[in-house]
């Protein structure tokens, strides 16, 4: 296993109740996993976790074992080390990876700069690398972010999320507000990634039938807890829990 969660809850400053409750799950190396529910079940609260991206006094307690090293509360300098390179986000829309009055670029020679001490001639290769694998002409560099299409921005902002290799992708509704042809498309892309670059990933979304359709298993939230998981096949076929049920009789 890549990545091992147990028994993870998570509260908020502040808040009355937490946020994530004695949430355990595997992710098999190199799979494809979905996180699936509605908003507000604490689905992007696990993904902040993982990354250490909390807000200052929030409280998270169990274990996050990562490749069997305990990261949990590990500390910002550690954590910091594992960002990007061995752990990345693709954050909730694509805007969000992007400073707007930066080209794409100057953001991914950034991230290799900063994360693997690459500039010159070898970044600038590396650039065209990363777009071409992002399916993107290389012409993609010079343009801002606002210059870009729904789609294009998307698979921009994946480029930017592999520009230093990690090993695990956590995807945070990366389909969102596209059409459904740009949504298909873009899974695609990152079912083609994970086989060619043996990446683990962890999609969050609250889209039942594109997590069927893309994913190895499924793992179902509601209100912080892990309700129901399973392969999709086995999932939608004979389903358990009345929430799981609700979902697959939406998308009928």
């Amino acid at each position: 296993m890549i990545l091992d969660i147990e028994k993870l809850s998570v509260k908020y400053k502040g808040a009355a109740e937490e946020a994530v409750k004695e949430l355990s799950l595997s992710l098999p190396e190199n799979s494809f996993s979905a996180l699936i529910g509605e908003s507000g079940s604490g689905k992007s609260t696990v993904l902040m976790t993982l990354l250490g991206l909390l807000p200052n006094g929030s409280e998270a307690r169990g274990e996050i074992l990562y490749r069997g090293e305990k990261i949990l509360n590990s500390g910002e300098e550690k954590l910091s080390g594992l960002r990007q390179r061995e752990i990345a986000l693709i954050p909730q829309g694509a805007l969000n990876s992007f400073t707007p009055v930066m080209t794409i670029g100057r953001h991914l020679r950034e991230l290799l700069e900063i994360h693997l001490n690459i500039s010159g001639a070898e970044a600038e290769k590396r650039i065209k690398e990363l777009l071409a694998e992002a399916e993107l002409p290389p012409e993609t560099a010079g343009r801002y972010p606002h210059e870009l299409s729904g789609g294009q921005k998307q698979r921009a902002a994946i480029a930017l999320a592999l520009s230093c290799d990690p090993k695990l992708v956590l995807a945070d509704e990366p389909t969102t507000a596209l059409d459904v042809v740009t949504q298909a498309a873009v899974i695609r892309l990152m079912q083609r990634l994970r086989r060619e670059k043996n990446l683990t990933i962890l999609l969050v979304t609250h889209d039942l039938p594109l997590a069927a359709s893309a994913c190895d298993q499924l793992f179902v939230m509601k209100n912080g807890r892990l309700i129901e998981s399973g392969a999709p096949k086995t999932l939608i076929t004979s389903p358990r829990e009345p929430h799981t049920k609700a979902l697959i009789a939406a998308m009928l």
